[in-house]
């Protein structure tokens, strides 16, 4: 019990500095990075390390000053030209694969999933609009990966089946 005492008071303490050093720690980022989305990206991937690694950083003598330096050099790192990436570079973009789904499709699907019995819904909920697999529904059901399976065809039969009707 003492290990997990001492472990919420260092979580404690985390979110202590986290929310007294984050401001000083963003301007820093925003300085860095120039724009908003960047520095709050920048400032994220800071804490993460600086969590992960808390204990060293509280015993060092200027926690902020540890963090610091974490975020710049996050920032460092992350301009680095990549040896590999995976992203490849075209000169003709590549054929549309399926059309853009209309907003308006949407919101006239969700009636007819409102209408579905619950474990289908819930099903396809998890699966479509969660996007968990089919094992996680299964744990989280509490059954069969087949049984979530046979669900999701049954769900989406009955989907195409009203949404045919409604056209």
């Amino acid at each position: 019990m003492r290990d997990e005492s001492r472990a919420g008071a260092a979580e404690a303490t985390y979110e202590e500095f986290v929310v007294a050093r984050s401001p000083t720690l963003y301007r820093t980022a925003y300085l860095l990075t120039g724009q908003q989305t960047d520095a709050e990206d920048l400032l994220q991937t800071a804490l993460v390390k600086v969590y992960v690694g808390w204990r060293k950083v509280a015993a060092a003598r200027s926690p902020e000053a540890y963090a610091r330096q974490v975020l710049v050099n996050a920032f460092v790192s992350g301009r680095r030209p990549a040896r590999f990436t995976r992203e490849r570079l075209v000169t003709s973009l590549p054929e549309r694969g399926a059309e853009d789904v209309d907003p308006t499709d949407r919101l006239s699907l969700w009636p007819h999933v409102e209408a579905l019995p619950p474990r289908q819904r819930a099903v396809v909920v998890l699966r479509y609009y969660e996007g968990q697999s089919e094992a996680e529904i299964a744990e989280t059901l509490g059954c069969a990966r087949g049984t979530v399976k046979s669900t999701a065809s049954a769900a989406l039969a009955t989907l195409r089946t009203r949404m045919g009707e409604s056209s």
